[in-house]
Parts: C-alpha cells; sequence; structure tokens
C-alpha cells in the first residue's frame, strides 16, 4: 500500500512545515521528556495527540492549548499558513497588505483563536491604532523567539529570484514580528539551509554552510549541534536548552536534520525533545520534507495519513496551487 505521495519540492517544503506543526500540537510546551517517553511507552501516541491538561498535570510545562483539537495548528502554524494564503492572493509580498493580513487575522475580532505570543501581542498593539498608509516598516518586539522563523519555509519555497534578495525579503518579514538582531540571523541561517536543500545540496552540506551566516552568538551552538555523531534530541534539548528563543531552538533542529533518515522520524525526535517543539517543527519539517522530496524522485516523506489529519490541509493545498 502506498503511503507517500508524488509532491513538488517546494510544495512539499510547505506542507512539511505546515504539518509538522499540526502533528506536535499535543504535547506542545510539556518540559518534561521522561513524562513524554511514558506517554509514548503507555499510549504509543506522540503525533496529532489530542491536547489534554492531564498530560502536564504534576510535570513542567505550560499547557495552552486546551481549546484545540488534534490536528489544529499553533500560532506558528498560523502564521506559516497566513504568508502563505498571502502570497496566494497578492502574487507577492506587499509588507502593508501582510501586516493587515495579520492584524485582521490575530487582533480583536479575528478569525484566530489561541494562544497569543509576545511577539504577537507587540506586533498587534503596534499596529491596532494606525492605519494602513501608517503601517511602519518594521512593527516587531525586540524578541527572538521562534515566531521569527515561521513564515521561512514559505518564504524560501515560493522565492525566484536571487539568494541576495531573497535575504533582504527574510528580515524585511521578520522584523514585522520580531525586531531584533538575533532573530533576523537565525532567520537568514534557516533560510540559507533551506534553499540550499532546495537547490540540489544533501543536507549536511546546507547546514554547514547556513552555519556561516548564523552570527556570532548562534554560531558555536550550530557548530556542535552538527559536530554531535548519532540522532538524540533528548541529550541535544539538554545541552541548547527546550524554550522558545532562537538561540535555544535551531541548534537542535540543525541537530535532528542532520542526522534523522526521514520525516516521521525528525518529527518524532523533535517531540521527544519536549519544550517548545512547535516552534522547532516549523524549519525541522520544511527542511526534512524538502530534503526528502529532493532526493526520492518528487516523492514526499510527509505520510498520507498525516496529512489527512492536519486540519487545514485544503487551505493551504488551495494555496500552494495557486502560487505554483
Amino acid at each position: 500500500m502506498n503511503t507517500h505521495i508524488l509532491i513538488n519540492p517546494n510544495v512539499a517544503t510547505i506542507l512539511g512545515a505546515l504539518v509538522a506543526d499540526a502533528a506536535s500540537l499535543g504535547l506542545h510546551w510539556l518540559y518534561d521528556p521522561a513524562r513524554i517517553a511514558a506517554i509514548e511507552e503507555n499510549e504509543d501516541e506522540l503525533v496529532f495527540r489530542q491536547p489534554s491538561a492531564a498530560d502536564y498535570a504534576g510535570a513542567g510545562g505550560f499547557f495552552a492549548h486546551g481549546d484545540k483539537q488534534a490536528g489544529d495548528s499553533t500560532s506558528y502554524g498560523e502564521i506559516c499558513l497566513l504568508m502563505l494564503k498571502h502570497l496566494a492572493k497578492h502574487g507577492e509580498f506587499n509588507r502593508a497588505a501582510y501586516q493587515l493580513e495579520f492584524r485582521a487575522y490575530f487582533g480583536p475580532g479575528g478569525a484566530y483563536a489561541g494562544y497569543i505570543d509576545s511577539p504577537t501581542r507587540h506586533t498587534l498593539r503596534v499596529l491596532l491604532p494606525l492605519d494602513i498608509n501608517s503601517f511602519p516598516e518594521v512593527s516587531g518586539a525586540d524578541d527572538d523567539q521562534l515566531p521569527a522563523l515561521a513564515t521561512i519555509p514559505v518564504l524560501v519555497a515560493t522565492h525566484r529570484d536571487s539568494r541576495e534578495a531573497l535575504m533582504k525579503r527574510v528580515e524585511e518579514v521578520v522584523r514585522i514580528t520580531n525586531n531584533n538582531d538575533i532573530a533576523v540571523s537565525a532567520a537568514r541561517c534557516a533560510a540559507t539551509a533551506l534553499h540550499g536543500v532546495l537547490n540540489g545540496k544533501p543536507m549536511v552540506q546546507a547546514l554547514t554552510d547556513a552555519v556561516t551566516v548564523a552570527g556570532e552568538k548562534l554560531k558555536p551552538s550550530l557548530e556542535q549541534a552538527l559536530a554531535t555523531d548519532t540522532l538524540d534530541s533528548v541529550s541535544a534539548a539538554e545541552r541548547f536548552g527546550l524554550a522558545c528563543h532562537v538561540t535555544e531552538g535551531l541548534p537542535i533542529v540543525f541537530h535532528i536534520a542532520r542526522h534523522a533518515p526521514d520525516y516521521t522520524t525528525a518529527i518524532k525526535a523533535n517531540i521527544r525533545a519536549g519544550g517548545d517543539c512547535c516552534g522547532r517543527a516549523i524549519v525541522l519539517g520544511a527542511l526534512v520534507a524538502a530534503c526528502q522530496a529532493m532526493q526520492q524522485n518528487l516523492t514526499s516523506s510527509i505520510p498520507i495519513s498525516w496529512l489527512a489529519h492536519y486540519r487545514k490541509l485544503v487551505i493551504a493545498a488551495e494555496a500552494c496551487e495557486v502560487i505554483g
């Protein structure tokens, strides 16, 4: 029985990010790898798990998704999808229009329901009082958390210009929500790695090349992550940190992407590490799905059953079809 589909690598990149976020929702922000291991041992249900406060009881963590269902997205996935829909609607990036759509979706009365992180809250506070003609180019918080990376898979997968132009666009988009130099460096690094994969580089080479643009704050930990011998996401998380900062999350992404043989292994390893697994899942899912599609004659490594569990698959697929 065929459990995978043929897919364009650019589409695989986008769906790989969105599906990974949704798959990781159930144990998001559970900072207890031992509890996660016990859940897996007893129930074998790490991916697309229904969020439950019982999983967090007596453990370190923050239960934020009591209003969501298995297969829903976190705010990371919603930002990624918002950018995808924006590009499908406009054909190219329009900063003010995107800021308006961001405000309308995440702001008061918007369609989004769920936890709002601090960069998003700050961005909304900046944009809410203003007319679209007054939106500043930089509306983000001085914050290095992982929302900075949420649009990267879509930006890279849809980019048709030079790498230099891509880096400028990445910074422009990141500073809408995260006006922070470390966040921008991490986003450039993630975009460079993904751009390399989509241009035929082997995963390790793409990751190694990306380290050169990571900046002095992030570069040492990324080098350490790539120097590891085997896949051990729990140990990597203990070493680099489980929280929402790009300085903690991106090294874990690089470690898993460097070693994981396929998409499902990568996403499950990321969940097992604990903490902000969804923040990491966006870039990790994009990298591994893109690499597998490039290496396996356009065959997606995202299982059909996982695609089916993602509750906004039809919306994402229709937008992907528009942007080609």
